[in-house]
């Protein structure tokens, strides 16, 4: 029941985890990314905590170790009629958070592919509206499959199992480069410290999982070892069977025109030159005029 409780509890709080996947979207990446971090996680924390506070004085112990909706029953015990203005909450909080999640998946996936761990296609972007459509679509499709298991907690305890381990690994990771190339270039650099305890608390937490939820946590393995012989097959063997290759090609040409997506070097290399064009024709405008007023 510990692991579980970690799990719900960081879950609760992982958005700020999420805000790492769009630096891209940011126009100021470096300031405005550890500024919403900061300002977010003492709000959240707040929020929840008061929000928590609010249950306990209000409602019953005995009701509430009994009852698997305590915002309903604090609402209908402080707000009376009024007291849908809870479920409602809870539906716009859930609403926000899949879009978030939504939003910052997508580009996941997106630089994935952009970087040849996932098809092509997923890295490419709509021509009108410049948004990485089929990763959103993949990510769509993927929370479908998920969804097939019933058991929320189970489904909880499979997501967080995986996303702490291999946050555990990209922090190692991270300390390692800074070990073995201190010369990188790092935009954010921390007390080497911060990210050492940190990774302790994720490794806690991973053991801990397989500990008192061996079931559970060794679903999430498993789930995550399958991943392995579909990198070796498809992505880290190069000499792919050409019957694949030419399947793969017209599989994407295909969906390319259905989704209406091209790659996004085409844009921009098309937006450069739509830029340059314009650029030209304002030079020879004042040229001409120039000319005519001479």
């Amino acid at each position: 029941m510990i692991a579980l409780a970690f799990y719900n509890g960081l879950f609760a709080y992982g958005g700020w985890n999420n805000l790492n996947f769009i630096t891209e979207e940011l126009q100021n990446p470096h300031r405005d990314l550890p500024c919403a971090i900061i300002i977010a996680m003492p709000v959240v924390t707040a929020i929840y905590v008061l929000a928590n506070v609010a249950y306990f004085a209000v409602v019953p112990i005995k009701e509430f170790l009994s009852s698997d909706t305590t915002g309903l029953l604090f609402g209908n015990k402080m707000f009376g009629i009024m007291a849908w203005i809870i479920p409602v909450s809870v539906s716009l909080s859930c609403f926000g958070s899949v879009n978030g999640l939504l939003f910052t998946s997508g580009r996941l996936f997106f630089v994935g592919a952009r970087r040849g761990d996932l098809p092509v296609l997923v890295s490419m972007i709509h021509v009108k509206n410049h948004t990485p459509s089929p990763s959103l679509l993949f990510t769509c499709l993927t929370s479908l499959i998920i969804l097939c298991v019933k058991d929320v907690f189970a489904l909880i305890s499979f997501f967080s199992f995986g996303m702490w381990l291999w946050v555990a690994v990209s922090i190692t990771g991270m300390m390692y480069l800074r070990w073995k190339k201190p010369e990188l270039k790092r935009p954010f650099k921390l007390p080497l410290v911060v990210p050492v305890i940190f990774t302790l608390c994720c490794i806690f937490i991973v053991v801990l999982s397989f500990v008192e939820a061996p079931e559970h946590s060794g679903y999430g393995l498993l789930i995550n070892a399958l991943g392995i012989p579909v990198y070796l097959l498809f992505i880290y063997r190069k000499n792919r069977p050409k019957t694949y290759i030419d399947f793969m090609e017209k599989a994407t040409i295909s969906l390319q025109k259905l989704m209406f997506v091209v790659a996004q070097e085409t844009l921009v290399g098309e937006e450069e030159t739509r830029k340059q064009l314009m650029s030209d024709d304002r030079q020879n405008q004042v040229l001409e005029s120039e000319i005519e007023n001479t």
